[in-house]
């Protein structure tokens, strides 16, 4: 389901395409977090998804002009996978309420692994 805003100049529609797009830019922009992570139900394995292909680990919802979304990353070794998640829910939340014009109601990140970053 598509976004709807309208404003003075007709109805706007936002696609949960790139709504994914952007949440993945903000995400890997965030400190501790590596990156995307796409799992492989036919080999059970969680593979770090390149800079292209950032949506694929995000799922939006959208219901009623309310985002719902879950956030599938990697976090870097050593870090505080609390303090890490928080900052990555404020961030996106803010810019993407920001970007879309509409109103985030969940966010949920799922860890996916860890990664040693050099």
């Amino acid at each position: 389901m598509k976004g709807h805003l309208n404003s003075e100049y007709g109805e706007i529609l936002v696609d949960p395409d790139v709504i994914a797009t952007y949440t993945g830019s903000v995400a890997v922009g965030c400190f501790g977090i590596v990156g995307m992570a796409a799992y492989s139900m036919k080999d059970g394995l969680v593979h770090l998804l390149k800079r292209d292909s950032l949506k694929y680990g995000i799922n939006v919802r959208i219901d009623n002009n309310r985002i719902s979304l879950t956030i599938h990353c990697i976090v870097a070794y050593g870090v505080s996978i609390p303090a890490v998640s928080g900052n990555l829910i404020e961030a996106v939340q803010y810019k993407v309420e920001q970007f879309t014009g509409l109103s985030v109601e969940r966010i949920e990140v799922l860890v996916e692994g860890i990664r040693v970053i050099d």
